[in-house]
C-alpha cells in the first residue's frame, strides 16, 4: 500500500528535524518509539540475520536504548550501537543493569564511547555520520528499526552508502519501514515505499520483502491515519 498517485515521500522530501529536536525528545520523554520489550519480528526472523551463527558483529543505528541491543548480547553476539542522545545510551545501561565504561572516541571530537565492562556490548554517542569502517569495524548483521525511517529524507542516500561501507561480504540487513498516507502525517517516522528501498539498496543488494504488519495504534489515530503498516525487508550485501 503505497500513498496515491506514487507522490507520497514528496509531501515529506523537505521535512527536516535537527539533532536538538531529537535530544528534546528525550529530555522531555516524547519517546513513544521505544520499545519496551524486544521487537517480535526480530526475534520471529532472527535466524535470517544470524544464520546459526554465534559471535556475529551486530550494528544497531540509531539505537535509542533498544532492549534487543541486550538480547543480542546475551545470544552470544558483539553488539554496536549509535546514537546522538548520551541520555539514551546511559537509560539503557541503567535499565539493563549493565555496569560500563565511557572513554572518548579517538578521530571524533566530542564523541564518547560507552562499553559494557563485559564488552560485547559498545554504544557510540555521536553523529551516525562520523562513523566510519575505521573506527567501527564492519558487520556481519545489521537491524535497522527505527532508523532509515527516522533520518531526514534528504539524507538517505548519504546514509544507506554510510551503511554499505560498514557492512561485511554476504553480510544481512533486516530493515524495518512504514507505510501509511504521508500527506495526512508529515513524519517522524518517515514514510519509506518499497520503490525507495529498491532505489535506495538495490544496485549492490538483494532485497526480499518478508512480512507487512498492521501496526495502527490510538497514537497513529490521533496523528490522523486511518492505516499504519510496518513493513519488514531482509537485505543481502552480496556485492
Amino acid at each position: 500500500m503505497e500513498a496515491p498517485g506514487g507522490c507520497g515521500s514528496e509531501a515529506q522530501r523537505e521535512r527536516v528535524l535537527s539533532v536538538e529536536d531529537w535530544l528534546r525528545k528525550w529530555s522531555t520523554g516524547a519517546t513513544a518509539f521505544h520499545k519496551e520489550h524486544g521487537h517480535p519480528l526480530l526475534q520471529k526472523h532472527l535466524d535470517l540475520l544470524v544464520d546459526g551463527r554465534s559471535g556475529l558483529r551486530i550494528f544497531f543505528p540509531l539505537c535509542g536504548k533498544a532492549v534487543d541491543m541486550k538480547w543480542l548480547a546475551d545470544l552470544g553476539h558483539s553488539v554496536v550501537g549509535v546514537d546522538v542522545s548520551e541520555q539514551a545510551l546511559k537509560e539503557f545501561f541503567s535499565d539493563q543493569s549493565l555496569p560500563y565504561c565511557e572513554e572518548p572516541v579517538p578521530g571524533i571530537s566530542g564523541a564518547k564511547k560507552l562499553q559494557s565492562t563485559s564488552g560485547n556490548i559498545c554504544l557510540y554517542c555521536c553523529s551516525i555520520y562520523d562513523l566510519s569502517s575505521a573506527i567501527v569495524g564492519k558487520f556481519d548483521g545489521v537491524w535497522d528499526r527505527g532508523a532509515l525511517v527516522a533520518v531526514n529524507p534528504c539524507d538517505r542516500q548519504r546514509y544507506v552508502t554510510l551503511m554499505s561501507s560498514l557492512m561485511e561480504k554476504n553480510s544481512s540487513y533486516l530493515l524495518i519501514t512504514v507505510l501509511y498516507d504521508p500527506n495526512k502525517y508529515n513524519g517522524p517516522p518517515f514514510y519509506v515505499p518499497e520503490s525507495e528501498v529498491k532505489s535506495l539498496f538495490g544496485s549492490q543488494c538483494e532485497i526480499k520483502c518478508l512480512q507487512k504488519v498492521s501496526g495502527l495504534s490510538d497514537r497513529h489515530k490521533q496523528w490522523g491515519l486511518d492505516y499504519f503498516l510496518e513493513v519488514m525487508y531482509l537485505i543481502k550485501f552480496v556485492a
